[in-house]
């Protein structure tokens, strides 16, 4: 049985809301300090933000990238993921340009996702990059074209879904990417996952992340558990 220190630092404790404020911001990196979760992940307006009130704690900052739609230009996404790793962020959760893969565009889906890659890593080396495919909108052929080209395009993790789309992450998702990238790339599972049972569930399919708004309330479900 996993502990909950053990679960709490699968978690990326999340809040990408339009209607975030400071506030909310600042309660998100103390919940997060609190129960120790891996990483917060925010807008990129509020990195520099998260920055000052995580400053000395091991917690990390995740910054979206071309959120949610993944549809706006190369060049913007990657000068945004450039932007969020200056001001502090270590790993970067970029959106797949779904219509590229729906109209079987893969070297340009491939370029955009190289290009945010590049970007981060330039400044610095070590940022992690997270690409989101948001499978809910993908045929079963498409999920497997999108997971491979995020992998050959340098991604470090896959990533399922938004969480703004009409549904999140399913296991059957989450298994099947763990079976197409296996142990070089990890997978976070993100978009409905708002309780114990859902991420255990997650995790025991693969998931090596876990996106969520709920963090909090799992985490204390699971100390009652133990």
């Amino acid at each position: 049985m996993i502990t909950t220190e053990e679960l709490a630092k699968y978690i990326d404790h999340t809040l990408l809301k339009p209607t975030a404020t400071f506030a909310d911001i600042e309660k998100l990196c103390d919940e997060a300090k609190e129960k120790g979760f891996y990483s917060v992940c925010v807008n990129s307006c509020f990195v520099k933000f998260a920055v000052s009130k995580l400053q000395g704690t091991p917690v990390k900052i995740s910054a979206v990238v071309g959120f949610p739609l993944g549809a706006m230009a190369t060049e913007a996404k990657a000068f945004e993921a450039e932007q969020a790793v200056r001001d502090g962020a270590s790993e970067i959760d970029m959106v797949m340009n779904v219509g590229m893969i729906k109209g079987g565009d893969f070297f340009e889906a491939e370029k955009d996702i190289e290009a945010v890659v590049k970007a981060a890593k330039q400044v610095n080396p070590e940022a992690k990059v997270k690409v989101i495919l948001e499978m809910c909108y993908l045929n079963s052929a498409e999920k497997v074209s999108a997971c491979e080209i995020a992998r050959d395009a340098g991604a470090d993790f896959v990533k399922t879904s938004t969480g703004f789309g009409p549904s999140g992450a399913t296991l059957e998702d989450v298994a099947l990417l763990k079976r197409l990238v296996g142990d070089s790339v990890g997978v976070k599972a993100a978009g409905g996952i708002r309780d114990l049972k859902t991420a255990l569930a997650m995790i025991e399919a693969g998931a090596t992340r876990i996106g969520t708004s709920s963090g909090v309330a799992i985490i204390e479900e699971a100390m009652k558990q133990q």
